[in-house]
């Protein structure tokens, strides 16, 4: 009857350094199996939902509170005077937020 042992062969210092050294090249070649380098180019062009598609600039324009207009000072929301339902000690606040 053959008996098998399951204990760990002792090896040198040597030894284990080579056969490390094995399973990383080993290792590393298989590694540079998996990459395509197809796949790659497309990953890069690949844009999810809601990302944006293009480095581009918006041009919007700021233009300044007008006269017939406030900011409210709860929802900082510029609002038309006609929304103005209460003013304390300077500070207006919209039919919005005091509803």
């Amino acid at each position: 009857m053959t008996s098998e042992s399951a204990a760990p062969t002792i090896l040198s210092d040597e030894a284990r350094a080579k056969e490390i050294a094995k399973l990383k090249a080993a290792k590393g070649v298989e590694m540079a199996n998996l990459i395509d380098e197809s796949e790659i180019s497309l990953a890069e062009d690949f844009v999810l939902p809601g990302g944006e598609t293009a480095q581009e600039e918006a041009s919007i324009e700021v233009m300044a509170e007008q006269a017939d207009e406030f900011t409210c000072a709860s929802c900082f929301m510029v609002r038309h005077r006609t929304q103005l339902v209460r003013e304390d000690n300077g500070q207006k606040f919209c039919s919005e937020c005091e509803g």
